[in-house]
């Protein structure tokens, strides 16, 4: 079972900045390729961005392409999404993700975290 922590959700005003944090097994965290989903109220699941597991390759969507950057430390088995110039849009739920396939990492993950608020005003 591969298990999926996520911190650093909160609240912040437009144009400001936060890092989410998610922390998994060391197993997974050499094998599994690591993203993020997000989802608005009344909206559907949306990828945001993924990272492969070795050689660190990465993906975003493309409403969040030039703001947002997603790492990995394989040492402490934690990825991390740097989210700068949030606006409004950018309010939701986010869920850390896993998979081992890379594609399917950012279409239908096999594996998801409890997920974090975040939270941008205007």
């Amino acid at each position: 079972q591969v298990q999926l922590v996520e911190s650093g959700g909160g609240a912040v005003q437009a144009g400001g900045s936060l890092r989410l944090s998610c922390a998994t097994s060391q197993h997974t965290g050499i094998i599994y390729g690591m993203g993020w989903f997000r989802q608005a109220p009344g909206k559907g699941r949306e990828f945001v961005a993924g990272i492969s597991a070795i050689v660190g390759n990465t993906r975003y969507g493309d409403s969040v392409k030039g703001r947002f950057s997603i790492s990995r430390d394989n040492e402490k088995n934690t990825a991390y999404l740097q989210m700068n110039s949030l606006n409004s849009e950018d309010t939701a739920v986010y869920y850390c993700v896993a998979d081992r396939n890379l594609m399917k990492l950012t279409t239908n993950p096999n594996f998801w975290g409890q997920g974090t608020q975040v939270t941008v005003s205007s």
